[in-house]
């Protein structure tokens, strides 16, 4: 469980991390993120890793939440392969406000793209206004935030 140091109360994603909802099932925890099914998957697979301390989004981000960010990847990408998903088949990104319906950063990972319906595949279109890959949010963060 996750300490309520720097959280947000109300946030739902905060309560998550701190242990504090007791109907989601955190699948992976360390000090600094965790790891939980999303309440509406867009696929077989499609999870959610968030830090445990209260990030409101992508802008909020700068060069020092790099680490973080790779942190995030790789442990979405080491539990999707624990549960033999190919991440060559996966998309994995975050909503750009204002088109995000948690303020609390997190990093979706769905696969296999395949199987997405075709709405799933609008509102998770890579690179668009509404939904950028981890990679563009990586090379935009500058030391000041996101550049636009």
């Amino acid at each position: 469980m996750a300490s309520t140091q720097n959280t947000l109360p109300g946030c739902v994603f905060c309560k998550i991390a701190t242990g504090a909802d007791p109907a989601t099932e955190i699948v992976f925890q360390n000090e600094r993120l965790c790891i939980f099914k999303d309440i509406r998957p867009a696929s077989d697979f499609h999870y959610l890793a968030i830090p445990n301390q209260h990030l409101e989004n992508v802008n909020s981000l700068t060069s020092a939440d790099k680490p973080l960010l790779e942190e995030l990847k790789q442990e979405l990408l080491n539990y999707m392969r624990s549960r033999q998903f190919d991440p060559a088949e996966a998309s994995f990104g975050f909503h750009i406000p204002p088109f995000t319906s948690v303020k609390h950063l997190h990093l979706h990972a769905i696969a296999p793209v395949g199987k997405m319906g075709f709405i799933a595949r609008m509102i998770f279109k890579p690179n668009t206004w509404w939904f950028k890959t981890d990679e563009a949010i990586m090379q935009s963060i500058t030391n000041d935030g996101i550049s636009q």
